[in-house]
């Protein structure tokens, strides 16, 4: 394992001001340029020329109040920056930027970034966060960087990408849709979706990430689940959600979940569904519903195609996603800190059952 120097850098470590923006855009800027080595989550970093900053309008796009976003400073100079999302209905943070450049008194852009995600933990305990998120590219020293911090993997992502050059399919009749078991999620289809997340998710997984029904039932711009790398980029799109109805018995076979984007970057598609289901359909369903709502079925404005996360343990629905025109692009890995232990404490209850107390964790 790569060992960060974690030294003192000469610098500070506090919140942005609205008087960074010019700041944090040459700090973009160098990050992009490959030979900054600055960058530290990288979704994704090859195929096509889609970087984080486009793809989420960092550092200030689509800020919202509950978010936190710090910059280092050395020298009246920025030299880094983290931003973190906070979902308003859980107390789960996601770090979607982290970037460092080498300061000027010497400060490593390891140190640097180092420093920001010690920031970011003690303002979690500050505020009751219950999980820290991240995903990144396992290259540079990235994954290190995080598990120093005290983050565990426990995943990884595969991102494809489908070309604006590739023409979309036709768009579903509502009778077609009917006919293969289509229809538009409900909220009372929680349970359901609930059950099709367990029937597919690991349970260690399903432990970490903690979803409940109620998280199923929040259907809307705020709907951050099924959790992936990207969901950033919801806040840049118009979402529709839709199920497959299972067709030989109760139940969902599967689930799709649609961002057409408001901005200059990729629409967003995630699919899940039950092993021995044949999403192809609801793929194609999924583009053809794309193609619906941008431009009248023509190509959008600076379109930057589709973009869709697949988890490693959902496979084959990355071979359905090639099979439509998606290609691989970039793997990242999922890391998570818990901010929560969990503790067995006998109580009074009937014998044999027990019940778990959860604590704040150092």
């Amino acid at each position: 394992m790569t060992h960060l120097r974690v030294g003192r850098p000469s610098g500070k470590v506090r919140a942005a001001r609205i008087t960074d923006l010019a700041a944090l855009g040459e700090l973009s800027r160098l990050c992009e340029d490959a030979a900054a080595a600055g960058r530290s989550l990288g979704l994704p970093v090859t195929g096509p020329r889609i970087g984080v900053f486009s793809l989420f309008r960092l550092p200030l796009g689509a800020f919202r109040p509950n978010d936190l976003l710090f910059v280092y400073e050395e020298d009246r100079r920025v030299a880094g920056l983290v931003r973190v999302e906070r979902e308003s209905h859980r107390d789960d943070w996601t770090i979607v930027e982290l970037d460092g450049i080498a300061g000027l008194a010497g400060a490593g852009a390891g140190d640097i970034r180092f420093r920001l995600v010690q920031q970011v933990l003690r303002e979690g305990q500050k505020r009751g966060a219950a999980r820290f998120h991240v995903a990144c590219t396992d290259a540079g020293g990235n994954v290190e960087l995080f598990m120093q911090a005290g983050f565990a993997r426990y995943g990884a992502e595969k991102v494809l990408h489908r070309s604006a050059g590739t023409r979309l399919p036709e768009p579903w009749s509502d009778e077609r849709m009917l006919n293969a078991g289509i229809r538009p999620a409900r909220p009372a289809d929680a349970v359901a979706l609930m059950q099709l997340y367990a029937a597919v998710t690991p349970a260690p997984v399903q432990r970490l990430e903690a979803l409940r029904i109620p998280d199923w039932e929040r259907q809307g711009a705020n709907w951050r689940v099924p959790r992936s790398s990207l969901a950033p980029l919801l806040r840049f799109a118009d979402i529709e959600t839709y199920v497959l109805v299972a067709a030989d018995g109760p139940g969902l076979a599967g689930f799709i979940q649609l961002g057409v984007a408001r901005e200059d970057q990729p629409h967003y598609l995630r699919v899940m569904g039950r092993p021995d289901a044949d999403i192809a359909e609801l793929v194609d369903f999924g583009l053809g519903d794309i193609r619906s709502r941008t431009s009248k079925g023509g190509d959008h404005p600076g379109d930057h195609g589709v973009i869709a996360p697949v988890r490693t343990y959902e496979s084959p629905i990355d071979r359905r996603l090639e099979g439509a025109g998606f290609r691989a692009i970039s793997t990242v890995t999922l890391l998570m800190r818990e901010a929560l232990v969990r503790v067995a404490e006998p109580v009074l209850v009937p014998a044999g059952v027990r019940t778990w107390e959860v604590t704040r964790g150092s």
